[in-house]
């Protein structure tokens, strides 16, 4: 083992003794057959942030699967609730009590029918815009708080159509491409947000 090697395996034993400060939940429904459906957004975003980190979110605790890493120089808990969207707020709400984490160090990504596919908007906090996974988290941790990066997933087409079947509709080929273009900046933006640079992230990656 040379002198790199173990200057690596010293500092991974520190990220071990490191406690979490910090949690980033995605959002979205378990289950195959909602996997690449607009209300998944979240789900997407938080798999792939987990691949540039080298981790899967696998660990069931807290009704979610679950990795931990170091985002932001930030230990953060990866969070993917396995409640349904409408009770995302359980799990968060469990493990924020657990790990004693105040409202402003989590952030959730999740989707947005306001943003056009491929669009992304961070806010420091805010209402939940009636969106029913927000408005269950905002429920369950008493504050609304909390840094939020929006996924754009697009507008109904027509009018008429019923939202629920708009958000459990699975996005193009095309859509998905724009998707996944766009979650190296959604990794940034959570780099900078946990680092305390969030100011910095809606100006360089809101849109």
């Amino acid at each position: 083992m040379d002198i790199f090697d173990l200057f690596k395996k010293i500092e991974k034993k520190e990220d071990n003794k490191t406690p979490i400060t910090h949690i980033i939940a995605g959002l979205g429904n378990p289950g195959d057959k909602y996997r690449k459906t607009r209300h998944n957004a979240g789900f997407l975003a938080l798999d792939y942030v987990a691949k540039k980190l080298g981790v899967t979110i696998t660990t069931s605790k807290f009704e979610a699967f679950t990795a931990e890493a170091v985002i932001g120089g930030k230990r953060t808990l990866l969070l993917l609730p396995q409640t349904f969207m409408n009770n995302s707020g359980e799990a968060l709400g469990k493990a924020a009590s657990f790990y004693k984490i105040p409202a402003e160090n989590i952030t959730v990504v999740y989707d947005d029918i306001s943003l056009d596919v491929g669009r992304m908007r961070i806010r420091k906090k805010g209402s939940d815009g009636g969106h029913n996974g927000i408005k269950s988290i905002i429920a369950h941790l008493g504050s609304d708080s909390f840094p939020r990066v929006k996924i754009g997933i697009g507008a109904k087409p027509h009018p008429e159509m019923d939202l629920a079947d708009w958000v459990l509709s699975n996005f193009t080929e095309d859509e998905m491409k724009k998707l996944e273009e766009r979650f190296c900046d959604t990794f940034e933006t959570l780099c900078l947000i946990n680092s305390g640079e969030t100011d910095k992230a809606m100006n360089s990656f809101n849109s």
